[in-house]
């Protein structure tokens, strides 16, 4: 053998026996290893059982914040994600960047780490019904599924909705706050630009009318997620729910200031945090 080879296994030896939970610490850092999702980072333990998801990570870090104490925080792509207590609870704050297929990618993931998780994503949105305002709140019930990550786990027509738990909370912890709030129909889009109907820098889109016509038949805000949340929830049977804030007035082309953006933000994650320690 090797001479330098012998003294180094024979030092590892010997620091193992004189420090057994170093050893114990190796062991259970491997068996986490073996869970450990190729995305998202985590392993079975890491999350908590009730989840706060985000597009953006500086609001997930900024949300962090308010946590009581912070167990852990990992980063993997644009997952990042921190676990800590919330006035005596266990949760979890991820972010998934930005649209539907990040949020399959976060959810598909999640299901192999965690049992019966409950999930409210707290983002932003362009409000579509007249009588919302800026920095309004708006909760989904049910989304239009304009995005096409759905359809490849189930039928066109299979339906899209909030699970009413979580929709009830939210309305709550809203009210209570004295917040504005609607309760409404929200479209996901498959993009940000072309698909909400965005003319911009020379790429005019298919269907320029479609903020027009979702409005005309009762649509209430448009995002890029929840109609993919909504949907895998559902299939397998956990509880979920959105609540955004309206950041922009499509009709009217009014937009919240950059200043105002973070307080707005806070005010959100503040609704859906409160909301999640209410749900059994």
């Amino acid at each position: 053998m090797n001479m330098g080879l012998w003294v180094m296994n024979r030092l590892e030896l010997l620091i193992l026996v004189e420090h057994p939970h170093d050893l114990e610490e190796q062991m259970s850092q491997h068996q986490d290893d073996t869970d450990r999702q190729y995305h998202i980072g985590l392993s079975r333990g890491d999350a908590a059982e009730k989840i706060l998801l985000a597009g953006d990570p500086e609001r997930v870090r900024r949300s962090a914040a308010r946590l009581d104490s912070i167990e852990g925080e990992w980063s993997c792509r644009e997952y990042l994600t921190i676990t800590g207590e919330w006035r005596g609870e266990r949760v979890t704050l991820m972010a998934t960047g930005i649209g539907a297929s990040n949020i399959e990618i976060a959810m598909v993931e999640l299901a192999a780490i965690v049992d019966d998780p409950v999930l409210i994503r707290a983002g932003s949105c362009g409000g579509l019904d007249p009588k919302i305002q800026l920095g309004d709140l708006v909760v989904s019930w049910g989304a239009v599924r304009m995005e096409n990550t759905s359809t490849t786990f189930v039928p066109e027509g299979y339906p899209s909705v909030s699970h009413p738990d979580v929709i009830q909370a939210l309305l709550q912890q809203a009210r209570q706050k004295e917040y504005p709030v609607h309760l409404g129909i929200t479209a996901t889009a498959p993009g940000f630009y072309g698909a909400q109907g965005r003319n911009v820098n020379g790429f005019p889109p298919r269907h320029p009318d479609v903020i027009e016509e979702l409005a005309r038949i009762g649509v209430a805000n448009m995002e890029m997620e929840a109609s993919a949340l909504f949907t895998l929830a559902s299939v397998k049977g956990w509880r979920a729910g959105c609540v955004c804030t309206v950041f922009g007035r499509r009709h009217h082309d009014e937009f919240v200031p950059v200043a105002e953006k973070p307080a707005l933000e806070d005010r959100c994650v503040e609704v859906a945090l409160d909301a999640l320690l209410s749900i059994d």
